[in-house]
């Protein structure tokens, strides 16, 4: 059996025909860009959310830059990070003009470790940018507890979450704004890059708008320096004829997802927390392994795909060797010995049976 990792076309396959509709109909109107389709997915992601406002953007990164930059902290502010997070939430927090401080995860859950926040906060702090990584909440009362206590905003990185929920809560509606990223292989994805941001505050979002086109709120005019990042009508499109499904797709993720936990039995696999499985989205099921490569290449061998999310640590790459220096051993830990197993919305059971199979022999 040959199970790869993720099949987009398959992932894709259902919604073909009405992917195929909208698309022809978007070309045979003429307007591809803000428009309509925009207004309507934003509206639709908006509802889903919570929230009062969605801004569709061009992408993930821009929808964490931008949401950054409209906050219009001092230049050199230090924005708080998870330091186990995809090299997109530092980025953002660099290209907004600002200073990330690294903040190590907690072990079982890869979450950000809310204790030492505190402890990381001086009078430069503005922000502290959560991640929900792998789909999975943040402690984000006691997160928000803290920033009310410090006088700091609270954002999310919601871009591996869409659908997950904290106390009934979705994300994008659990701090002061949200960036998401709808990148084909989210569980809501698009048919290339695209990404929103999510808030209730409505003079953010109104500065939101202008800074993803040009900083422009009237045409020709220009009250900020802003960025050219615009969800395409194609793209919006797409993204509402998915959005319908999304909860459906979570809640199969989590089934196959209860199947990993409950069946896979082998002392030399770590898994994922269990505590919240109803409440995760599952974008990725991660488990732990120290013989990494060598249980990588034993899946592979078996015909199982597997990807590492994600094998260096921020702090470690070349982009930021100011940081390699730092102390932050759960990180590297963490990046040294994680391993994501297939989890989609096209695996069938038999497929799953088969993963556990061979997991477990190893």
């Amino acid at each position: 059996m040959k199970i790869p990792f993720l099949c987009l076309k398959a992932t894709n396959q259902i919604y073909e025909s009405q992917i195929s509709e909208v698309v022809l109909q978007i070309l045979t109107s003429g307007w591809y860009i803000l428009g309509e389709r925009l207004n309507q997915f934003e509206f639709e992601f908006a509802q889903y959310c919570g929230t009062k406002h969605c801004i569709g953007v061009a992408n993930g990164l821009d929808a964490l830059t931008i949401l950054l930059k409209a906050a219009e902290f001092p230049a050199n502010s230090e924005i708080l990070v998870p330091a186990n997070s995809y090299i997109a939430t530092i980025l953002s927090v660099t290209n907004a003009n600002f200073t990330p401080v690294p903040i190590e995860p907690l072990l079982d859950n890869y979450l950000i470790d809310y204790q030492l926040i505190e402890k990381a906060i001086t009078p430069k702090t503005k922000a502290i940018l959560v991640t929900h990584l792998y789909g999975k909440c943040c402690e984000m009362n006691a997160i928000n507890d803290l920033a009310r206590k410090h006088n700091l905003k609270v954002f999310e990185d919601a871009a591996q979450a869409h659908g997950a929920t904290y106390m009934g809560r979705r994300t994008g509606n659990l701090s002061d704004g949200a960036g998401f990223s709808f990148y084909p292989s989210k569980n809501l994805g698009a048919m290339g890059d695209s990404g929103a941001i999510t808030t209730n505050d409505d003079a953010f979002a109104e500065r939101i708008r202008a800074l993803r086109n040009y900083g422009s709120s009237e045409k020709y005019v220009f009250d900020h320096k802003g960025y050219n990042s615009r969800m395409d009508e194609i793209q919006a499109a797409i993204l509402s004829v998915k959005l319908p499904n999304l909860d459906a797709d979570n809640l199969y993720r989590r089934q196959l997802a209860e199947r990993y936990l409950t069946e896979i039995k082998n002392p030399k696999i770590i898994l994922p927390p269990s505590d919240s499985i109803e409440n995760d989205a599952w974008h990725l099921f991660v488990i732990r392994v120290k013989d990494r490569d060598k249980f990588r290449l034993f899946m592979s061998e078996k015909g199982v795909g597997t990807d590492v999310h994600y094998p260096i640590a921020p702090h470690k790459q070349l982009a930021y060797k100011e940081w390699d220096k730092l102390n932050l051993p759960i990180t590297e830990k963490i990046h040294q010995e994680v391993v994501s197993l297939p989890l989609n919305n096209a695996l069938i059971a038999e497929e799953i049976s088969y993963i556990i199979q061979y997991v477990n022999q190893f």
